[in-house]
């Protein structure tokens, strides 16, 4: 009897320590949050998350199918998805940290003019995403609303999408180092560890490249090993006119 309690005993504490182990693994992989964690302005970087347009109509057309609606996304009258041809369009720029990134940091956000969002619909199609990201990244920008969309009109103006991707009139099969590599080719002075390429499961998501806060280009190791690893990805044709 003695001997079966010592058993337990030492079964007990053995998964104990297993748990123990396991734990400090997960918390020693999670990156330690930062001590100015969504203090406006405080922070080491910009990504420029450059959304492939036509992907995002196609997963959305795709959803609305398997619900059963006839509209091709619940986003009716999303010009993304009407009839202008967009190819790269700008998701947002987000301040980053060396590991992680703040968001939400002004709650309320303080109100953005409408003609702010007016003159931002050539880059961002959307009324909903220019708000959206005001409350999330830009109200930690330390910047006003003005300032922090004309940032975003600057940085847009620093990446230069390749020309073979402007008009991409037929869908073609990529992978995702041929993607970075047509960016670090229209961009002198970008390198492959400051661009990321990410993807669903079968397509081409977003192009994200990494840029200082002077608008240089900036390595950002934690952002380019998130990369889609898939060995081919589906580019969507841009939509005719």
């Amino acid at each position: 009897m003695l001997g079966y309690r010592v058993s337990q005993v030492a079964r007990t504490a053995a998964v104990s320590l297993s748990f123990l182990f396991i734990f400090a693994i997960v918390a020693f992989a999670q990156p330690a949050q930062d001590r100015r964690q969504n203090a406006p302005g405080q922070f080491d970087f910009y990504v420029l998350a450059l959304s492939w347009s036509p992907s995002f109509c196609e997963a959305s057309q795709e959803r609305a199918q398997e619900r059963g609606q006839e509209r091709a996304s619940n986003r009716a009258g999303d010009p993304q998805c009407g009839g202008r041809p967009f190819s790269f369009v700008v998701h947002g720029l987000w301040p980053q940290y060396e590991h992680g990134f703040p968001a939400f940091c002004q709650v309320p956000a303080p109100r953005i003019d409408r003609t702010i969002v007016g003159s931002m619909l050539d880059l961002m199609p959307s009324p909903r995403l220019i708000f959206h990201e005001w409350d999330r990244h830009g109200t930690c920008s330390g910047l006003t609303a003005n300032a922090f969309f004309e940032t975003v009109r600057k940085a847009r103006v620093v990446v230069k999408v390749p020309a073979d991707y402007l008009e991409l009139d037929k869908p073609i099969m990529v992978a995702p180092d041929e993607v970075t590599q047509a960016f670090v080719k229209a961009n002198p002075g970008l390198l492959p560890a400051a661009i990321a390429v990410s993807c669903d499961s079968k397509r081409l998501s977003e192009v994200r490249v990494c840029l200082g806060k002077d608008l240089a280009f900036h390595d950002c190791p934690e952002v380019t090993r998130r990369s889609c690893t898939r060995d081919k990805i589906a580019m969507p044709a841009v939509r005719g006119p």
